[in-house]
């Protein structure tokens, strides 16, 4: 078993910046793709950016390509999503998971096993 605990989330306005934490713990070798996804009312949950473990290769959606940054702590067992240059577009309680094909999965959300809590983020204009 795998626990995500994510943090970091907030209330910021248009331009603004917040940076996200998910802290895995656990059987936490088993998996080797860390993900973040976001979902928002009325729409399906989205795949925002992931990265490789072992490797740190990285995937962005193409709507935060350049504004969101993907990065790990493997001694903290921790990833994080730098967010700059936020949108309202981009208010949606974000989540962290994790899955063990090497991202193959990426971005589809039902393929990953392990899902935190979420967190939300809230951008005003």
């Amino acid at each position: 078993q795998v626990q995500l605990v994510e943090s970091g989330g907030g209330s910021v306005q248009t331009g603004g910046s917040l940076r996200l934490s998910c802290v895995a713990s656990g059987d936490t070798y088993t998996n080797n793709c860390m993900g973040w996804f976001r979902q928002s009312p009325g729409k399906e949950r989205e795949g925002v950016a992931a990265i490789h473990t072992p490797f740190g290769t990285t995937h962005y959606n193409d709507s935060v390509r350049g504004r969101f940054t993907i990065s790990q702590d493997n001694a903290k067992n921790t990833v994080y999503l730098q967010m700059n240059s936020l949108e309202p577009e981009d208010t949606a309680v974000y989540y962290c998971a994790a899955e063990d094909t090497g991202c193959m999965a990426w971005p589809r959300a039902a393929l990953f096993r392990y899902w935190g809590q979420g967190t939300q983020v809230t951008v005003s204009s």
